[in-house]
């Protein structure tokens, strides 16, 4: 994946994970709260590979 593909994966994930948070803390499912929480970590993760990327392109492409 490109960096901005990781990006836009990770702001999706971690909307999603927001989602399921949500809707698990309105149902009390615990688990499903807990699965969020995971996603958005997740989310969090993809989005820093995605910057990570995008710093080392920026780096190269000053040498």
């Amino acid at each position: 994946m490109g960096s901005t593909s990781d990006k836009v994966s990770g702001k999706a994930n971690k909307v999603a994970g927001s989602v399921k948070e949500a809707a698990g803390k309105m149902t009390g499912s615990k688990q499903m709260e807990a699965k969020g929480k995971v996603q958005q970590m997740k989310g969090g993760a993809q989005e820093a590979k995605g910057r990570a990327k995008d710093a080392v392109k920026k780096a190269v492409d000053k040498a």
